[in-house]
């Protein structure tokens, strides 16, 4: 029985590394060029173990822009990261934001947000 603790401590200290996207702010110009500024948390540990993108995504999976992050925000926690000059395609209401980390990949929260109504 014992073991059994262990290994679900275990699987929930790995699930409170992943990264979650906590906000995501965006302006969207009448051309359709938007700025997200993303806010993510991730635990990271050093170079090994860090959050080093986030993409937009449209609703069907396709992703419209990534931002890679070239280290790791071991004090800086949540963060916040801009993306401009991205181009929303006509007809595109909302985008999802999820973020990558080296050791998970995609397996924190995403946010889906409504940019145009």
């Amino acid at each position: 029985m014992r073991s059994v603790w262990i290994v679900i401590a275990f699987g929930s200290a790995l699930l409170a590394n992943e990264a979650d996207v906590l906000a995501v702010k965006h302006v969207c110009t009448s051309q359709r060029v938007c700025r997200f500024d993303v806010t993510i948390r991730h635990h990271d540990t050093g170079w090994k173990h860090y959050v080093n993108r986030y993409e937009i995504l449209d609703p069907h999976g396709v992703i419209l822009a990534t931002r890679v992050l070239w280290h790791p925000h071991v004090d800086e926690q949540p963060f916040t990261r801009s993306l401009g000059g991205v181009t929303i395609p006509a007809g595109v209401q909302q985008v999802t934001v999820r973020a990558h980390d080296l050791v998970h990949g995609f397996s924190g929260k995403e946010m889906t947000v409504t940019l145009f109504r």
